[in-house]
């Protein structure tokens, strides 16, 4: 497969949605994951992330202005153990529930399909990280409808073990801008990872399209201690 360019991916993509970035940075010391969200609409604007405990929560930047909480408001990370879950929407508990009752990745997304948004049908896009005594493997899922239809649901998952250094893979909800939305198609890019984490989170945060960003968040996790570095950045101030 052909590395990309993610600043190249972003930068010529006005709308890719939600999206999520995993992999290993260049010096192969740290797992690395990238969550960033987009909006078209005031309700999906009117957001910035926080920190809740060892993940972040999103949460309304005016309560005055949020309309409908019920897709935009969920906690996109969570942390148990030695895994840390990254995903588009609340099931970020679902995955978080069901492997803390010993349920695998995969099977802890059976529970659940793509958002019922009608005509978007929005895929659900899920990562997580595993870092244990050294060792470090991650996995991406997507469910996503079948063509358009409300009914069908296809699932997708992607697992990648002892990932190469300054390698990672970016999976994002949709294709481009559109209307209706066109959902994310095919296994997830292969991308590049920097080293450092302000240069990576740096480089994201200004690649990605002006108008329609709204937060990013990034995490640098020391593979051998566990240790993590964490970066914030809000549109809203």
């Amino acid at each position: 497969m052909k590395m990309l360019s993610i600043e190249q991916e972003l930068r010529e993509n006005s709308y890719p949605g939600r999206g999520i970035i995993i992999g290993k940075s260049k010096d192969g010391k740290k797992a690395v994951a990238a969550y960033f969200i987009m909006g078209r609409s005031v309700n999906s604007r009117n957001r910035i992330f926080v920190e809740e405990g060892e993940g972040i929560r999103t949460q309304a930047y005016d309560e005055s202005k949020l309309t409908d909480p019920s897709l935009i408001i969920y906690a996109p990370v969570r942390v148990l153990g030695n895994k840390t879950i990254v995903t588009n929407g609340d099931q970020t508990d679902t995955i978080y529930e069901g492997m803390d009752k010993q349920m695998t990745f995969e099977q802890t997304l059976r529970s659940r399909e793509f958002e019922p948004d009608a005509p978007n049908f929005t895929p659900r896009i899920s990562g997580i990280l595993h870092v244990e005594n050294g060792t470090y493997n991650y996995a991406m899922s997507i469910l996503k409808s079948n063509n358009g239809s409300s009914e069908s649901c296809n699932r997708y998952t992607f697992a990648y073990e002892n990932p190469m250094a300054g390698e990672g893979h970016f999976i994002h909800t949709y294709q481009c801008d559109g209307d209706p939305l066109p959902s994310f198609e095919g296994e997830p890019k292969l991308v590049s990872i920097e080293e450092d984490i302000e240069v990576f989170t740096d480089l994201l945060w200004n690649s990605l399209n002006e108008e329609n960003k709204v937060s990013l968040f990034v995490r640098y996790i020391d593979i051998e201690t566990g240790k993590y570095e964490t970066k914030i950045i809000n549109k809203n101030k």
